[in-house]
């Protein structure tokens, strides 16, 4: 990939405004379409400023320290390295999260999936804890996001990778939830053995991006973030396979999954869960009109039968 020079006049301070409407170009002319913005985080990030304050400081005089560690940041955006690894932050639901390139950063599509699952949380009966599932939890976005609108609701959340869990307990402690979130290393339900009890509501963001499909993918996905939480096999369903066919030891009766899926993945995730004996097997779209999550429900008959 080719990498442009950033343009930088040598000796001297600079002005704020001349810095980001050039930069702002050279990141353009690199084939990103979010130039000003990106320039804009950046350099908000360096200087410690909103871009609010930006904005109102277009005089601002950047001292050659401010330069030295905006111009790395730049460089490493022109590599394509995500905004959210750069700053070591992305906002979801309104919380702000830790990301380091060992999880997958945070998407506003994922939050369809939590406004699902609140839902599907406020019909079930209100009792003192709410057992709530979260698999593959990554940065921990969606447990935390769970337990931030739920307060009676105790969120078990696993990850096969002890770093993505590593940046996922911060990420609860920092947005007050560390009490009520309880992580676990393992793969899927394994993590949690067979003595975790049966869950009210079981939630995931699996992998499920088909393997020959990531390299064609936006470079800070395919180049920057774990292929593990992007790859989901051949036909990109190995992992709602799995879960179709391991959640029902996990869910109390007539309880929920509810899982994000690929935009055209819906019809096919639903008919593995029809397979397996779930009831209620739906689909809800994304507000691009996309399907984004399918949920499936297991009686209690069905449950008591696994």
């Amino acid at each position: 990939m080719e990498t442009r020079s950033i343009v930088v006049s040598e000796g001297g301070n600079r002005r704020l405004r001349q810095t980001l409407a050039q930069d702002a170009q050279t990141l353009s002319h690199s084939g990103i379409d979010t130039a000003r913005l990106d320039a804009e985080v950046l350099m908000g990030h360096v200087l410690g400023m909103t871009r609010a304050e930006l904005l109102a400081s277009a005089d601002f005089l950047l001292s050659e320290g401010h330069l030295r560690q905006y111009r790395e940041l730049l460089r490493r955006r022109l590599e394509r390295e995500p905004i959210a690894y750069l700053t070591g932050r992305r906002e979801f639901w309104s919380l702000e999260f830790g990301v380091l390139p060992d999880v997958l950063i945070p998407r506003p599509e994922t939050e369809r999936l939590v406004e699902i699952a609140l839902a599907l949380a406020r019909e079930l009966p209100q009792i003192h804890s709410l057992p709530v599932l979260d698999i593959g939890t990554g940065s921990g976005a969606i447990a935390v996001s769970l337990a931030k609108e739920l307060p009676s609701a105790v969120i078990w959340a696993t990850d096969v990778s002890p770093a993505a869990l590593e940046i996922a307990r911060r990420n609860a402690t920092c947005n007050g939830v560390a009490e009520r979130v309880r992580f676990f290393q393992g793969d899927l339900f394994k993590a949690i053995g067979e003595s975790a009890g049966r869950f009210a509501l079981i939630v995931s963001n699996p992998p499920y991006i088909r393997s020959a499909e990531i390299d064609a993918l936006e470079p800070e996905a395919s180049c920057w973030e774990p292929r593990g939480a992007l790859d989901g096999g051949a036909d990109g369903l190995n992992f709602y396979r799995r879960i179709a066919r391991q959640a029902r030891h996990y869910l109390a009766p007539n309880g929920a999954v509810a899982l994000e899926v690929g935009a055209d993945m819906g019809k096919e995730v639903s008919r593995l869960f029809t397979a397996r004996g779930y009831t209620g097997v739906a689909i809800f779209q994304d507000y691009a009109g996309r399907d984004r999550v399918v949920v499936a429900r297991l009686t209690g008959k069905g449950a008591n039968s696994a």
